[in-house]
């Protein structure tokens, strides 16, 4: 059956590119059309005009409601493959092996930070100060792509895949990218997000200890999680906003806003981030990729062919590399890549690499134990050396099954730029200081664990 080929992008007023009127005949015959409807049919596509490209583009978002595209740079970025595979990284990375519905992606919260960062900048205006079109422009794309650089499993594999360079550098080459392919539209974004502009309070909007970016995946984690303590009141935290000079503030009427704000980074922070069993299954995931690296320097390891650039090249942007061919590299990787490889490497020949595999995609996780100090060595060596007898194995492949770390937070840090609080008379206070909560100054002080990870059956 032949038909008409329809243009990629199409407007309600024009559908379809026309072909010739045999080829209409052959698709109007194959639904048994009359010769007046075959007719008809071909002479409406010779009438309408040629197709265009439909911008105007609106999502869904289950946070939100509908989210808008507001122009066609916006539109062409989202559509870039650059974007495009941040539906494929998920923004929570293991969290789903403990909270199921925590599958949400990058993409989504890239769209959510971008309606934030609008609707916050239309508040601010209404109270008038004087933010340009172009400079909404500019803190829209800023904030659109400050994840754009993130790799697969978000921050679990970060120093893992590419070594030495972070993902806010990532971020930023993407950024210079865009700018790049669209003729410089993009100088003022890459200012705001360098912190380099001289209006500073649309650079703390898109990074501070207050910004669109922390509103939303609190909102969006907490949702999705399930964890309902984590949600925070996005559009009463914009509502409060004001400026005082070149920097941000919230009116003292918000102050319990900011203190719940705190209260449930916290929360997320240690149910859902940074979970017992979260943290098991992200430093078995490094091991892999850790053991996975070096097995690579004497074999090929089965892996898709931007991931075995990066095992075999771990400072590829270091090591003489043409850094756009890296950087486009890096864009094709994404979760898929990782846990393709991973579930091939269940059946490898190393038996470390094997084991570790098949734990994590059975969700055979480690045992995590937990303290504020650290632990004897004495202990940790005994842990090895269980692991070597339990498994039969040299103590070198022991330290594959022995995972160590140190998690820490700062739900309010006091060393960083401040959170002020405004008050009727002109005056500004850290909320450190400004509120009358005990709480907030228990908030400012670091919690630091320290954990091993080791296979339950050693506690059996």
């Amino acid at each position: 059956m032949v038909g008409f080929r329809k243009h990629r992008y199409t407007h309600p007023s024009a559908h379809v590119i026309p072909r010739p009127e045999a080829e209409a005949n052959l698709w109007a015959e194959g639904f048994g059309m009359t010769c007046f409807l075959k007719k008809t049919l071909f002479l409406r596509q010779i009438l309408r005009p040629m197709a265009l490209p439909n911008k105007k583009k609106i999502f869904n978002d289950p946070i939100y409601g509908f989210v808008s595209i507001p122009d066609e740079l916006h539109f062409d970025i989202i559509e870039h493959p650059y974007f495009q595979r941040l539906r494929r990284i998920k923004q929570v990375s293991m969290t789903n092996m403990v909270y199921p519905g925590a599958n949400h992606t990058r993409f989504a919260h890239s769209l959510g930070t971008m309606h934030l960062m609008r609707r916050a900048i239309q508040l601010l205006r209404g109270k008038g100060y004087d933010i340009s079109d172009e400079e909404l422009e500019a803190a829209s794309l800023a904030i659109l792509l400050h994840d754009s650089g993130h790799g697969p499993f978000s921050h679990t594999l970060e120093n893992s895949i590419v070594q030495g360079v972070s993902h806010e550098e990532l971020s930023l080459m993407v950024m210079q990218k865009f700018n790049e392919i669209h003729g410089g539209r993009l100088d003022m974004a890459i200012q705001m997000f360098k912190g380099e502009y001289e209006k500073g309070f649309l650079s703390k909007l898109i990074s501070s200890q207050l910004d669109v970016d922390r509103i939303d995946y609190l909102k969006r984690d907490s949702f999705f999680s399930g964890v309902a303590e984590g949600s925070v009141n996005a559009e009463r935290l914009l509502e409060m906003m004001e400026v005082v000079g070149n920097e941000l503030a919230i009116e003292a009427k918000g102050i319990y806003s900011v203190e719940s704000f705190l209260v449930a980074r916290r929360i997320m922070y240690w149910q859902v981030y940074m979970h017992k069993a979260v943290l098991s299954a992200e430093y078995m995931l490094r091991n892999i990729l850790k053991r996975a690296k070096m097995l690579n320097q004497e074999r090929d390891l089965f892996a898709t062919p931007a991931l075995s650039f990066f095992l075999k090249n771990p400072h590829p942007f270091t090591d003489g590399h043409d850094p756009d061919f890296v950087l486009g590299k890096f864009c094709q990787l994404d979760d898929f890549d990782v846990m393709t490889a991973v579930k091939v490497w269940r059946d490898d020949e190393d038996r470390v690499l094997s084991e570790l595999c098949r734990r994590l995609t059975d969700r055979h996780l480690f045992k995590i134990e937990m303290r504020e100090g650290e632990f004897e060595p004495s202990y940790i060596e005994e842990i090895r050396n269980k692991i070597a007898q339990l498994y039969g194995w040299s103590l070198e492949e022991a330290d594959f099954m022995l995972l160590q770390g140190v998690s820490s937070n700062h739900a309010y840090h006091p060393k960083k730029p401040a959170i002020n609080i405004l008050y009727k008379d002109g005056t500004m206070k850290d909320i450190s200081e400004a509120s009358d909560q005990l709480n907030i100054s228990v908030l400012s002080q670091p919690v630091v664990k320290h954990f091993i990870c080791y296979p339950k059956e050693l506690r059996q």
